[in-house]
């Protein structure tokens, strides 16, 4: 295929198996300004394959690093209340959530950490509905991703400038596995594989699992009724739909208080337009009592002050080390592929769909129960080809789940 053929069939990947748009559903695209070749011929699948109506919702980055430099200090503790009433509508209309990210991992370098973390909470207060549909998986969203020329000059510095974009294009093709016959099919198969995965994870019905590696030795307690969920979702319309394309990951929930121990990350966190680099992370009773960066120490500590379920953990994934992307050896600086090639973990608040009935509880029920609540999810990446995990059970029976970075069964 040429390039063109390549960025159709990523739109018609997007579309027909990420977002599984329906007969008479719209769709709500969030994408950065540079990434109009690719939305377009997203909009036009959407369109020829039943959606009712595309809206499409720019942002460009140099306007937003203007904004964060020059706004007067009260903007950030504001959303935009037109913003909330679309996302709103198409939440009410059942209708698709598209994340395409191209993002600079360096864009809020510099910037106050007040003022990018004083944004994210007034975000996550303003779209809390939003967020609750997402996370409960009421509404179908995906995530996909095409270069930027700042993004690609981050991960392939060693190349020159004009190869960049290129070498990033066939990184991500390659992840998505456009670069197979029968890409959609590839897809059902690897989505079947990783229900098989999940499914003997919660036949097993371990009771604590521990982390061991250079710099890590945590366990983490896991509630009785969690649930082990691959990367395939089914929204409340019956559609099934993949939120993440690239997904390599089986996650669950852990128990909010039964975190003990530290980790070490494996890989830099893009967040917010810094990159936070080689950090330990201690905890006790499941908080987070100390952090530790070479890179991002501040902004770190003010993540894990934004409120206070910021300071637990909400999620666990198992991704083989043995996985496409990280095979490929290349380190993204974007958490949609880096947490793909890595155990990970994330700060912050956890998926009620991991619990067996979780769907159904109230906030206070879920927090009985041992999920995690928060306005943020930051994912982080613990694995390596050194990371031993061992499932515990509750009369003390111990299995090895993975060893050397991949599955030990």
């Amino acid at each position: 295929m040429n390039f063109d053929q390549y960025l159709d069939k990523y739109a018609e990947l997007t579309v027909r198996v990420g977002l599984n748009i329906q007969k008479g559903q719209p769709l709500w695209i969030s994408a950065p300004t540079g990434t109009e070749e690719l939305v377009r011929r997203i909009a036009k699948q959407a369109y020829l394959t039943g959606a009712s109506n595309v809206t499409v919702h720019y942002q460009d980055e140099e306007i937003k690093r203007t904004h964060f430099e020059l706004a007067p200090e009260e903007q950030f503790h504001e959303f935009p209340k037109w913003l909330v009433v679309g996302y709103e509508e198409i939440i009410e209309k059942n209708g698709a959530f598209l994340l395409v990210e191209a993002d600079d991992p360096d864009l809020l370098n510099g910037i106050a950490t007040e003022r990018i973390l004083s944004s994210q909470k007034a975000r996550g207060k303003a779209l809390v509905n939003f967020y609750e549909a997402v996370d409960t998986d009421r509404v179908s969203w995906s995530i996909v991703a095409m270069p930027s020329k700042k993004w690609a000059n981050k991960v392939f510095p060693e190349l020159p400038e004009e190869d960049r974009v290129s070498a990033l294009w066939e990184r991500i093709f390659k992840a998505v596995r456009l670069d197979l016959e029968d890409p959609i099919e590839a897809w059902h198969q690897h989505i079947k594989q990783l229900e098989e995965k999940a499914k003997q994870l919660n036949e097993k019905r371990f009771n604590k699992l521990h982390y061991k590696a250079p710099g890590t030795d945590l366990i983490i307690e896991l509630p009785e009724k969690h649930l082990w969920l691959s990367g395939g979702s089914t929204n409340s319309q019956g559609t099934k739909f993949i939120a993440n394309l690239p997904t390599e990951e089986v996650y669950t929930v852990p128990h909010r208080l039964g975190v003990n121990g530290y980790v070490s990350s494996t890989k830099p966190l893009a967040f917010q337009g810094n990159v936070i680099e080689d950090f330990k992370i201690t905890f006790k009773d499941g908080k987070i009592v100390g952090v530790e960066a070479k890179v991002g120490q501040e902004i770190l500590e003010k993540l894990l002050e934004t409120d206070e379920g910021a300071s637990f953990i909400g999620e666990l994934a198992l991704v083989p080390h043995h996985s496409p992307i990280s095979s490929s050896g290349v380190l993204f600086f974007n958490t949609l592929f880096d947490e793909n090639a890595s155990n990970h973990l994330a700060i912050g608040s956890a998926y009620p769909t991991c619990y067996e009935g979780g769907t159904e509880l109230s906030e206070k029920e879920r927090i009985e129960a041992g999920l995690n609540d928060s306005i943020v999810h930051e994912d982080f990446m613990i694995g390596s080809e050194n990371m031993d995990i061992d499932g515990i059970k509750a009369d003390g029976t111990v299995e090895a789940i993975f060893r050397s970075g991949n599955w030990a069964f």
